[in-house]
């Protein structure tokens, strides 16, 4: 089939029908991906420090269409799979299921996704789309597409036309037959079909073995399969060229840019203050709305600025009671939540707090490992110091103290994920 009858499917819209209501994706994650090395599951590796399981997971939870999301994953992997998915913004997360393990094949796999979304049968999705956790780069416009298509029809893959021409060979490695190319196609993830035809083909071929995608399946059922127009950079992260390839062209379409924070706040009565999240015993309290972490804030505005997003007021504005004592470290993964959500990746925090008192030498290190821990960066990449004005200003004075944040944050040069 050639390119143009794929992009045709793609373009069968019938206006005022509106989008079938897509409910639920399957992840296929419990695959062992040896040939990719790395000395752990494919779908665990990092790309650009982030795993590739965290990337198509993001990629599935920011399309409005997709309601909840369940990955199927190996049994001794759960603490990977953890990781991935703390990574992810918070509105994310809410989207996803627990995940299920999975199988001996692809199909059990899925099958065991399939069983898990079918409980309660009151709830069963209408929809459903499965897709390769190694396949990071799908893109939204590529999920809308599928959708177009399954407004006329009950099972829909994505494909790509070949462009090379193909040999059919023997066991000898002699040449056979040269198939003609204009009617093949190489298909991607992710696939999408009826809930209820899905999970059928799956019952109806559960004594058939080789069947490697779930096209297969439910062609073997004697049901009808279309294709959709896919995108050459869907790519199934395979071997470790493939890392190697995709690193490279992530790193082309990425660009750097740093954010300036600033924040200052009075002392006040109390017996301590909190810095970094850390509570630091003092003989006087903070003046503050919130808990009044100038470190905490000042990062905050820092990330915001890299994003154009306004500041830490506009968002959590004084004059709203709900945050009155508010943790500040809710303010931060707010802020990293929206950076996330654009595609971007918080590479190092560099920290002043400029103050007469107190003093943060005997809490550094866990200051340190706190703001570790809520960034989600190594502690090689958190700079921490502390100066005096020479008691000159209000900080001289003992007055109050002022913190300034510099972060370095990759972004897409054109985002693909908006808030």
């Amino acid at each position: 089939m050639c390119l143009d009858l794929l992009k045709k499917a793609g373009q069968m819209w019938v206006m005022g029908q509106g989008l079938a209501h897509l409910h639920a994706a399957i992840v296929v994650a419990a695959g062992r991906g040896h040939r990719a090395g790395g000395g752990i599951p494919k779908q665990y590796r990092l790309l650009h420090n982030e795993p590739v399981l965290t990337r198509s997971l993001r990629a599935l939870c920011a399309h409005a269409k997709i309601d909840q999301v369940i990955c199927v994953i190996h049994p001794d992997d759960h603490a990977l799979y953890q990781n991935a998915v703390d990574r992810l913004p918070t509105q994310f997360k809410q989207k996803i299921r627990p995940p299920v393990s999975g199988g001996e094949t692809r199909q059990q796999s899925v099958f065991a996704g399939l069983k898990a979304l079918a409980k309660p049968e009151t709830e069963r999705p209408e929809i459903v789309l499965v897709h390769d956790a190694a396949r990071p780069f799908v893109s939204d416009a590529l999920i809308k597409r599928g959708l177009e298509a399954m407004t006329l029809h009950d099972a829909c893959i994505p494909a790509i036309a070949v462009i090379d021409t193909l040999k059919q060979i023997d066991a000898h490695n002699k040449v056979m037959a040269t198939p003609d190319r204009s009617t093949l196609v190489a298909v991607q993830t992710p696939q999408i079909f009826k809930f209820a035809l899905l999970f059928e083909a799956h019952q109806h071929a559960q004594t058939k073995d080789g069947l490697t995608d779930d096209a297969m399946v439910v062609e073997h059922m004697g049901r009808a399969v279309y294709v959709f127009e896919g995108e050459a950079r869907n790519i199934k992260l395979t071997t470790d060229d493939d890392f190697i390839r995709a690193q490279l062209e992530m790193a082309s379409s990425m660009i750097t840019v740093t954010g300036f924070g600033y924040d200052v706040h009075a002392f006040d009565k109390g017996d301590h203050v909190t810095l970094a999240g850390v509570k630091i015993p003092y003989e006087k309290g903070i003046r503050a709305h919130s808990d009044g972490d100038v470190i905490l804030h000042a990062l905050c505005d820092a990330l915001f600025g890299v994003m154009g997003d306004g500041d830490i007021g506009q968002h959590f504005p004084p004059s709203d009671p709900q945050w009155r004592g508010a943790s500040s470290d809710h303010f931060v993964k707010f802020a990293l939540d929206r950076l996330h959500q654009r595609g971007g990746q918080l590479l190092h925090a560099d920290v002043t707090l400029v103050a007469e008192a107190p003093k943060i030498g005997p809490h550094r290190k866990t200051m340190i490992e706190t703001l570790s821990h809520l960034l989600q960066l190594p502690e090689q990449r958190i700079g921490l110091k502390a100066t005096t004005s020479e008691s000159m200003g209000f900080t001289g004075r003992k007055e109050g103290l002022a913190a300034s944040v510099v972060v370095t944050v990759r972004m897409p040069e054109k985002e693909d994920h908006h808030v």
